[in-house]
């Protein structure tokens, strides 16, 4: 076991109690799955559950109730933190040691002390809630700081482009700033992107869908996305070692696969999967179809890098196969990168739901990013120039330079992202 995996917010709650159901509940052909290496010796879930509302943990209860999670893994506040990015990352006023940051830390301490080899934490969390964006980020700088040689892995999902609370963008932007310098690589989701049913028969899932449309809800999007991160953080074959035990390495050699340089670190991922032995140059094709391919602008995005992570029967075929070609392509890799494809492969597809299904996962390191950072630079950029809610974050230690200071950091992965054709 080398992760900690921090829940952070009612989405990364949610989606942190989806991701356990899948690697718990799910039969995998007839077997319950493998939670190893995502549970420690002792059988208990290397979790951490954290919200500023109790309310919102009673799934987790529920898990130590199962006797799979420790009660010391759930660390709850009594009061909510307003929606407010400022208010997540301060916390109330005289909380001292025993407050939500301190105890948090103090839960995530003691799951590290029970790995065998601690190595990072994977967290998950929303841009735009008050805990999730704020404590999220606070907990995302200190883990950084408590632990300078361990890996950060941020599994962040983005708002709706409108509608979710007025204070988002806000919240996104502080939030996106702060992680995009403590963490080692953001994987982003995107609430306002289509996506089909969670487990479609074949073809993509590289989206999220609006719950307005039928038969998209929260649940599915928390089903899609934890199905995209078990496409990518389940062991692979490609890392076990002589003896072919996982060493739970994938979520770091995945950092270290799709973030050549650390200037520009916001990842993309798509999934396309079959029932049947569907080739696998047309899941290749299939999980195009998520991928932006061009800007609001007009302008054709590109990866710096990107990971293939193919599982099912013949797998071997997916090397000899056209499949690694057509990501290239359709991924516009860059030209200065000699080796911007990796891949790894597993002869099973543990989430499928016959034995000759196959499963195509691919995280890039996109350019599509900037378009999300665009947006929200924009749209922060104008709230703040009508000073639209600023005393709501004052109130809590965040000034106007602090939103400054975040546009430029934006700003600048916006033109890094920009200029990476060239």
């Amino acid at each position: 076991m080398s992760a900690v995996l921090l829940q952070v917010g009612q989405c990364g709650n949610q989606l942190g109690l989806e991701w356990w159901r899948l690697l718990t509940e799910t039969p995998a052909q007839g077997r319950e799955l493998d939670r190893y290496p995502f549970s420690a010796r002792d059988g208990k879930l290397g979790a951490v559950f954290i919200d500023s509302e109790p309310k919102v943990l009673r799934g987790a209860r529920q898990l130590v109730r199962n006797k799979r999670l420790r009660e010391s893994s759930i660390v709850a506040g009594q009061g909510g933190r307003g929606s407010n990015w400022a208010y997540g990352y301060h916390g109330r006023q005289g909380e001292g040691d025993c407050g939500l940051l301190q105890r948090a830390m103090e839960a995530l301490r003691m799951e590290a002390e029970r790995r065998d080899c601690y190595c990072g934490t994977i967290l998950l969390h929303s841009l735009s809630g008050g805990t999730g964006s704020g404590l999220g980020a606070r907990l995302c700088e200190e883990i950084r700081e408590e632990f300078p040689a361990g890996h950060i892995l941020s599994v962040s999902v983005a708002p709706y482009q409108s509608g979710e609370s007025p204070l988002q963008h806000y919240n996104t932007l502080l939030s996106l700033a702060s992680l995009h310098r403590s963490a080692d690589g953001l994987l982003l989701f995107r609430n306002d992107q289509a996506l089909g049913p969670a487990e479609p028969l074949q073809g993509a899932t590289g989206g999220l869908s609006n719950p307005s449309c039928p038969g998209g809800s929260f649940s599915a999007m928390n089903k899609h996305i934890a199905s995209c991160l078990a496409g990518l953080l389940l062991p692979v074959h490609s890392l076990t070692n002589a003896s072919g035990l996982s060493l739970g390495m994938e979520p770091w050699e995945l950092v270290r696969s799709v973030c050549p340089l650390p200037a520009a670190k916001l990842l993309h991922t798509t999934q396309a999967c079959s029932r049947d032995r569907m080739h696998w140059d047309s899941l290749a094709t299939s999980s195009l179809q998520g991928l932006p391919h061009l800007s609001p602008e007009g302008k054709h995005h590109s990866s710096r890098a990107l990971l293939a992570v193919a599982r099912g029967v013949q797998v071997d075929s997916f090397v000899t196969s056209t499949a690694l070609q057509r990501l290239i392509r359709g991924h516009h890799c860059v030209p200065w990168n000699p080796f911007p494809v990796d891949h790894w492969t597993d002869p099973r597809d543990e989430l499928g739901c016959s034995h000759s299904s196959r499963r195509l996962t691919v995280c890039s390191n996109h350019s599509s990013a900037s378009d999300l950072l665009s947006r929200v630079v924009r749209r922060a950029g104008e709230m703040i120039q009508a000073r639209a809610y600023l005393h709501w974050y004052q109130r809590h230690g965040v000034e106007t330079q602090h939103f400054q200071e975040a546009l430029d950091t934006l700003n600048a992965i916006i033109k890094e992202y920009d200029t990476q054709g060239d």
